[in-house]
């Protein structure tokens, strides 16, 4: 199962798209379509904590190679690929969205955002899985803060990713 032309336009329209790289509101580099660029920075802490002295995510550096302007294909073709996975994560995870395209569509808009891991670990998916639909689209709601604040941008996403689930 593919994620529609919609559902690309519309994670286009949330995630923004740049060509380049910038430290997103999680402290993560991100290029493109909410491309990350390193997957080890998403394992360090978003901010000191007491005790610790190792670093935290806005320190971590941005390669020399990376730093430059990317093209529209090279950011194009990201997007591509990293659909690819999430469709394919949300379908193991889910695998009754097969065939209920506007769920389909959202699961992965919130997976892309959000990763796979949240996803799995996720009310949207446990209550989806259990056929409790109206549960599973209002899970969406709860998971509006990145960098441990809540972002209007993604009150507004989960909003659409919502109404999708539920078209």
């Amino acid at each position: 199962m593919k994620v529609s032309d919609y559902a690309k336009h519309m994670m286009m329209h949330h995630e923004g798209v740049r060509y380049k790289p910038y430290l997103c509101p999680a402290h993560i580099w991100t290029i493109g379509v909410g491309h990350v660029l390193y997957q080890e920075q998403i394992r360090l802490p978003v901010q000191r904590r007491e005790g610790y002295t190792g670093p935290v995510r806005k320190e971590f550096p941005l390669k020399t190679e990376d730093f430059r302007i990317w093209s529209k294909e090279e950011v194009m073709e990201l997007f591509e690929t990293d659909l690819v996975r999430f469709e394919r994560g949300v379908l193991r995870l889910a695998p009754n969205l097969d065939g209920r395209q506007g769920a389909f569509d959202a699961c992965v808009s919130f997976a892309f955002n959000a990763g796979l891991g949240n996803f799995q670990r996720s009310t949207i998916r446990m209550k989806n899985n259990r056929g409790e639909y109206e549960q599973a689209a209002d899970a969406f709601l709860k998971w509006v803060k990145g960098g441990g604040k809540v972002l209007p941008g993604l009150v507004k996403r989960r909003q659409d990713e919502r109404k999708l689930f539920l078209s």
